[in-house]
């Protein structure tokens, strides 16, 4: 399967925001967009004047290496969006947000969205009690996701478990530390999305 393989930090310096893409790395002074906060390439540090479609285009390819998504899956989103009764920008985030890497993500279950795609490709979860290792698998209200007690002894899920009563998990989403079980309560609505996101944009750009 296809997927982004160059540098992470590259990408948040090109939409000039954190994307978290490298998960409590871009907390630090590491972070590229601390040392370098322009975007990469020669010519970086030029003055940029967007277009109304590039303002378009830049809020599409924002949206897409948040959730670590390629061109053609993401049309398809969209398209799968548009269909649905409602908005069709907050339909698309909906569709987003109840990704499976997306939502061991939120759970606080990876520390990035990158390491829950990986963590999900090897079963290290399941949903309701059966394997899953489609990271792209959506999931709906009531579904519970738990660690494979097969792997039970791997390091990095059971660090998270341990971790998880520090974090803040959205409203829509749940996670019982003791019986090492996460439950999707509800629909995620549009302020759930912590991201800074003009979905209306990218609704503009396929629409031309």
């Amino acid at each position: 399967m296809a997927r982004y393989r160059g540098s992470v930090c590259r990408l948040c310096r090109r939409e000039g925001i954190k994307l978290y893409l490298k998960g409590s790395r871009c907390e630090t002074a590491k972070c590229a967009i601390e040392k370098r906060a322009y975007p990469p390439g020669q010519h970086g540090q030029g003055r940029t004047k967007f277009s109304e479609y590039g303002v378009q285009l830049r809020e599409k390819q924002k949206v897409k290496r948040i959730y670590g998504i390629l061109e053609k899956p993401f049309r398809n989103y969209f398209f799968a969006a548009n269909k649905k009764k409602g908005a069709t920008g907050e339909n698309l985030l909906q569709n987003l947000e109840l990704r499976f890497d997306n939502v061991v993500y939120r759970m606080g279950l990876a520390p990035s969205r990158n390491a829950a795609r990986q963590l999900v490709r090897h079963k290290h979860f399941t949903v309701n009690g059966k394997k899953m290792d489609v990271p792209s698998y959506i999931l709906k209200q009531g579904d519970t996701i738990a660690p494979n007690p097969n792997k039970s002894k791997k390091k990095p899920v059971n660090l998270a478990i341990e971790n998880i009563k520090d974090k803040n998990l959205p409203e829509w989403l749940s996670f019982d530390a003791d019986s090492k079980q996460g439950v999707v309560q509800a629909m995620p609505a549009r302020e759930d999305v912590a991201m800074p996101i003009e979905e209306q944009l990218i609704v503009e750009l396929y629409s031309r």
